[in-house]
């Protein structure tokens, strides 16, 4: 694959980030340098690590950095569960939210185990 843009995990991980980021402007001002700030972090952190993991010089620079990517998901559902709890996301949404993280969990873990496999 010569550019990360055509990895399908990349792309939706993208997806999801411009989402979380477009859903944050419901949330609450005072929120605005609290919860706002740790969810948008870890959601552009996700496929932002794909994407440099991608263009490094190793395998296992790119391995390396999807590690990173999982950390940002799970800390991305982690803050997710919270902002439900507050009662700033709606149960239904975090669900759809949840889905979907595990879904980018099982690709990313393809995508390590694929390439786990070129090194030995």
């Amino acid at each position: 694959m010569k550019s990360y843009r055509e990895l399908r995990v990349w792309q939706l991980s993208v997806d999801l980030a411009v989402e979380i980021c477009l859903l944050l402007e419901n949330f609450p001002k005072h929120e605005l340098f609290g919860i706002c700030s740790q969810l948008r972090r870890c959601a552009v952190s996700i496929p932002s690590n794909i994407a440099e993991g991608h263009q490094r010089d190793s395998t296992r620079e790119f391995l390396k950095h999807l590690s990173i990517a999982c950390g940002s998901l799970a800390e991305l559902e982690t803050q997710l569960l919270i902002s439900e709890r507050l009662g700033y996301l709606k149960p239904e949404k975090f669900s759809d939210f949840t889905a979907r993280l595990q879904e980018l969990g099982r690709m990313i873990n393809g995508l390590q185990n694929s390439l786990r496999r070129k090194l030995d």
